[in-house]
């Protein structure tokens, strides 16, 4: 639709909310109207540079002040339940447009991946008898969750017209379920001592916390921590060489404000801990030395044995088919490997999370090629990583792009983690988004090669970027894709 049809009080009110429904503790008026596409626009100020400043300014000037949240200003949690309370008062006095409003009611979130699984844990956590759906804006850098959705890698623009035509997007969207996961920690506790200082954990809304006492998942005499993420969790080299990077950000970070200086950073960081050496040359521990890893199917009550190869120094448990920047480390499996490996097509509401291996950077870089993909080692609906004393001292963890330092045992003692299905929020997606549904359109079938030619295409990689000592990005190319 053009911009000037857009650009009309008739297609705006169609979006508005009244203040009234963001105040707390007064005589709330009944709501005057049913507005066809009522929604909260959530806007971290933070992101995006001077970006999101804009954007807040852009959406003031179109709809209700209060409609729009800066996430530096306001928490979430309590926005959105001061308009739930509101909206059940109305509902008791019998007034039809707010169940109306409950019922159309969609968010609107601009900011980086973080930002965006900051409002769908709220959003999760209020249990709410009516949740609303979720269009992802992009705004930050990795912007996997609005890219798997259909709604882009870059910011479409801050500008009245950009804005407009995000929105006519939002009221033409599809609502598609989406899983999220819990994940659990447990280790041995020491005493007087933290197993792992606070600063050096994921910070976001629903990254690792200590359980309390009450907690049906605490155990005597153990450290155990829960939480959950929607796109991620992965362990070995990616994840290390992004905690190498964010470290050396956070010490300089005067030296980390030009994009391609950030890209030769990591690009530096990737060659001198010996990622683009052979898996036969590369010493870092394999994933099968670290740790045993049982996985459990949908539907089944017993643990299976996961068999690793032992040249895999990087594993990823996926949800999205989005990772790093817009890869798709799983792909999408012909007919023949899902019948003779029993894989099903990769969707984001299936209760199954797909397992990627990688040998080394060489093998991540496969990603680029047409239908290129990691080795695929599994579907699961349950995965347990047990670490036992062994080769390592410590491991490299990541969730959804924030990563640590995990400590190993040193003593006979066990560090589980646990991952499992937690429950399902809604998002909007764009028609023919990448994100496959089991209720909607499944993802094309793939023409990839068997993963025993998996070798071959990173001898093909090697010759098309060149050897590591001399690898330069192709255009296009931004870092965040090995981040």
């Amino acid at each position: 639709m053009a911009i000037e049809n857009l650009d009309k009080h008739d297609f705006i009110k169609d979006f508005l909310i009244p203040g009234s429904l963001l105040e707390q503790d007064t005589e709330i008026q009944r709501l005057p109207s049913k507005p066809g596409h009522p929604v909260l626009v959530f806007i971290n100020s933070k992101s995006g540079g001077q970006l999101g400043g804009e954007l807040i300014v852009t959406y003031r000037s179109i709809l209700n002040k209060e409609q729009v949240i800066d996430l530096g200003e306001e928490a979430p949690d309590r926005v959105i339940r001061k308009v739930f309370i509101n909206l059940e008062r109305l509902k008791k006095q019998g007034d039809e447009n707010a169940f109306w409003i409950e019922d159309k009611l969609r968010l609107i979130v601009a900011g980086g991946d973080g930002t965006a699984g900051w409002i769908l844990g709220v959003v999760s956590d209020l249990k709410l008898s009516h949740p609303p759906p979720i269009a992802t804006m992009p705004l930050g850098t990795g912007n996997n969750l609005p890219f798997a959705f259909g709604w882009g890698k870059k910011n479409p623009g801050t500008d009245r017209g950009s804005v407009l035509s995000f929105m006519d997007k939002v009221r033409g969207a599809d609502e598609m379920k989406m899983d999220s996961w819990h994940i659990m920690m447990r280790m041995k506790a020491i005493q007087g001592c933290a197993p792992v200082a606070p600063p050096e954990l994921p910070q976001s809304l629903h990254s690792f916390h200590p359980v309390s006492s009450t907690d049906d998942l605490n155990v005597e005499g153990y450290d155990t921590y829960r939480g959950g993420f929607w796109n991620y969790f992965s362990m070995g080299m990616d994840a290390q060489v992004s905690y190498a990077f964010h470290n050396e950000r956070k010490r300089n970070p005067e030296k980390f404000k030009n994009q391609l200086v950030n890209q030769s950073t990591y690009a530096k960081l990737v060659s001198t801990q010996g990622w683009f050496l052979p898996s036969h040359l590369n010493h870092a521990a394999s994933i099968s030395q670290l740790c045993k890893v049982k996985i459990m199917k949908k539907g089944g009550s017993d643990w299976e044995d996961l068999k690793i190869p032992h040249s895999v120094r990087s594993i990823v448990c996926l949800n999205l088919p989005s990772f790093s920047g817009g890869l798709n480390p799983w792909g999408n499996p012909n007919s023949h490997k899902r019948r003779n490996r029993d894989l099903t097509p990769p969707c984001v509401d299936d209760g199954l999370l797909e397992i990627v291996g990688f040998r080394n950077a060489w093998h991540g870089l496969v990603l680029l090629a047409p239908n290129g993909h990691g080795t695929r080692l599994a579907q699961a609906h349950r995965i347990k990583f047990e670490f036992h004393k062994g080769s390592a001292k410590e491991t490299y963890m990541r969730i959804d792009g924030e990563p640590w330092k995990q400590p190993l045992p040193e003593n006979d003692e066990t560090v589980v983690v646990e991952i499992s299905h937690l429950r399902q929020v809604k998002m909007l997606a764009i028609d023919g988004c990448r994100a496959g549904s089991v209720s909607g359109s499944p993802p094309p079938e793939g023409h990839d090669v068997d993963d025993k030619d998996s070798e071959k295409e990173d001898e093909e990689v090697k010759k098309k970027f060149g050897a590591a000592d001399t690898f330069k990005f192709p255009e296009g190319f931004h870092i965040s894709h090995f981040s």
